[in-house]
């Protein structure tokens, strides 16, 4: 059997193959953030013979003011959940499993976009945009607050009918902005060394695997490496999986941070593979590799080698709706 073919478990949850589409904002949801008959649309196009694993649905964010961008999906409130449960619906009649990416802009929200102040670790621009209002830093209750909302917007996915759970934190987004010692210059117990940048991270998961109970997976997607001098390194990233994983995390989803989905100076297929054959070495879950892999050669290469347990193919399959159809009966073929 080919590498990609292969059966594989995060957590409780049983896939059939290794191919995953990762998250890709279509900003085709209603103005509030329901979701539309767009949005179903597109994932119903996507998922079509269930050729493919896992599906992680776009961000999603979990408050107002975490809100990053105009038709955002939305599981801010009890009101979308029912909605939410026609697209789990759709994506499971097809045939495939899915996850719902829940989300917190920080600095990186407006007020254009909110109507609220932006709020971040610590009063710095984002350095991913560098523009905007500076934000307010986050008080020890305002943070508090974030982590009940990732809680009940975890248990707003459970019930919508969704797999799993993905925490954001990648990208220049607030968990990434905790994580990122370019963003974050706290003096408290949420700074300062990688344990204190991710004592936030760590206390979401906690609180989310309370809500969801110990059988509905928890993904947390990385930003493992900022590739800026003065962020997040892969030598932070190798110390804090292990205490992600630990805090209840059942699969990584390896990314960028503030660089966003592309690693400067690299564009060979898979270019986060460095990032995810060193976070495997420190962690028993899974992980998965996204990052420029168009061909179904190159997938295969990237799980042989056992540079990651999955691979993630994005724009190749935004662009051809039949891709993951095509490669996965080519193997079979095979």
């Amino acid at each position: 059997m080919t590498h990609l073919l292969q059966p594989i478990k995060i957590g409780t949850l049983n896939l059939k193959n290794r191919l995953v589409m990762p998250p890709m904002a279509t900003s085709k949801s209603e103005e509030n953030g329901r979701i539309s008959q767009a949005v179903i649309d597109y994932y119903n196009e996507k998922t079509q013979g269930g050729y493919i694993s896992l599906v992680i649905i776009e961000h999603s964010f979990i408050s107002q003011e975490g809100k990053a961008s105009a038709r955002q999906l939305s599981i801010a409130d009890d009101c979308f959940i029912d909605d939410l449960k026609k697209l789990s619906d759709t994506i499971h009649h097809n045939g495939s499993k899915a996850v719902m990416q829940i989300n917190h802009a920080g600095s990186a929200a407006s007020r254009d976009i909110t109507g609220l102040a932006p709020a971040a670790p610590s009063a710095i621009l984002n350095p991913r945009v560098q523009k905007g209002e500076i934000p307010k830093e986050l008080s020890k209750s305002e943070i508090e607050a974030i982590i009940q909302s990732f809680k009940v917007a975890a248990l707003r996915v459970k019930k919508a009918g969704f797999d799993g759970v993905e925490i954001h934190s990648a990208h220049g987004y607030l968990l990434n902005q905790f994580f990122s010692p370019l963003s974050n210059k706290r003096e408290d117990e949420y700074g300062g060394d990688v344990l204190g940048r991710t004592k936030i991270h760590i206390e979401i998961i906690k609180a989310v695997r309370d809500a969801v109970g110990e059988d509905f997976p928890i993904l947390l997607r990385l930003g493992s490496s900022d590739y800026r001098e003065g962020g997040i390194t892969i030598s932070d990233s190798i110390v804090a999986a292990p205490y992600f994983e630990n805090a209840g995390v059942d699969l990584l989803d390896i990314s960028g941070g503030f660089c966003g989905y592309i690693a400067p100076e690299h564009s060979e297929q898979g270019y986060f593979s460095p990032l995810t054959e060193a976070i495997k070495s420190v962690v028993s879950i899974p992980v998965i590799l996204t990052g420029g892999i168009t061909e179904l050669a190159a997938a295969e290469k990237l799980l042989a080698e056992g540079k990651t347990d999955f691979v993630g193919v994005g724009r190749a399959i935004l662009k051809d709706s039949n891709w993951a159809k095509n490669a996965i009966e080519n193997l079979k073929d095979i």
